[in-house]
């Protein structure tokens, strides 16, 4: 089935409640890390799919306050991964899989290396190794759009979609 958008409004932020709302999906949900997410993907039922977009704003927050060149090296080759991405938006599933197998799977393999190699040189309670560990630990899940063209990088079109819902929901 195409992607979908679903905004379900809970009280509260505990993570019983995407188990409740979830309770009978099966498939792929592309999401942060919330936590709340993690019993969903135990058991292989759905399958997670993080989001790049939360990965490189963590390395653009270290970036902001300190002008880290690692930090900086983070967002350049997240960046190449984008660039990617914008050529073949809009191509059927087979053709982007394709293409990220060939030009972005190598991208990623580099990436991963100098994050693991770039993660052994800071204190652990560094900011940036926040952000590495935060990537390294996502890193199947965050790859996961390589080889499946259905599944996009990044949640951000979902959550542009929910966004004034988002910001007005103490309004309401």
């Amino acid at each position: 089935d195409p992607p979908a958008v679903v905004y379900r409004y809970s009280p509260d932020r505990k993570g019983e409640r995407p188990q409740s709302h979830l309770l009978t999906f099966a498939g792929i949900l592309q999401a942060d890390g919330y936590s709340g997410f993690a019993p969903l993907y135990a058991h292989g039922r759905v399958l997670e799919a993080a989001c790049w977009a939360h990965a490189r704003r963590k390395y653009y927050d270290v970036y902001a306050t300190d002008r880290s060149p690692t930090a900086a090296e983070a967002l350049r080759r997240i960046g190449l991964l984008y660039a990617i991405e914008r050529e073949i938006r809009g191509q059927l599933p087979a053709a982007r899989s394709t293409v990220r197998r060939t030009r972005s799977a190598p991208i990623l393999a580099e990436l991963r290396a100098w994050l693991r190699d770039s993660h052994a040189t800071l204190s652990v309670k560094s900011p940036l190794a926040g952000a590495i560990q935060y990537t390294l630990v996502r890193w199947t899940a965050l790859t996961r759009y390589v080889d499946d063209g259905s599944i996009e990088i990044d949640n951000n079109a979902a959550e542009r979609a929910i966004r004034a819902l988002v910001l007005g929901r103490r309004n309401y």
